[in-house]
């Protein structure tokens, strides 16, 4: 008698490379997680702009000149909506992944989510006053 082939319990289906692409929340954390290079993105962007305007009026004038390009112009509106997409999403995922507690209970999700979003217009109205006034 001949021993039992076990190859058939060891075989394991092949997984696609865009599997998580078949269901709506892996393909939204996904996305998400992609964004973070976007995010990234923006900082470097801004930290050369610090050095652009550091460097003096030629280096500034340089970099705005970049800046105004159209591939520079997509990237950073690429980023801006990615980094939206982000953002929008750590608030959300925030209550799941912080269990906040007063006085022994746990906190509805729009209490520890709301004041995220507070902060963020608030924030973002400040910016808005800086830019216009």
């Amino acid at each position: 008698m001949t021993a039992p082939d076990d190859t058939a319990a060891r075989y394991r289906r092949p997984v696609p490379v865009l599997w998580w692409t078949g269901r709506r929340p892996y393909l939204l954390f996904m996305i998400r997680e992609f964004s973070s290079v976007f995010v990234a993105w923006s900082v470097v962007y801004l930290l050369l702009l610090v050095r652009a305007v550091a460097a003096g009026p030629a280096a500034y004038r340089g970099f705005m000149e970049l800046s105004a390009s159209w591939w520079m112009l997509a990237l950073n509106v690429a980023a801006l909506a990615l980094t939206l997409f982000h953002t929008i999403t750590w608030f959300v995922v925030t209550p799941k992944a912080v269990a906040v507690r007063v006085l022994g209970v746990r906190l509805p999700a729009f209490m520890v989510a709301g004041p995220l979003y507070t902060a963020w217009i608030a924030v973002s109205a400040f910016v808005v006053w800086l830019l216009v006034r």
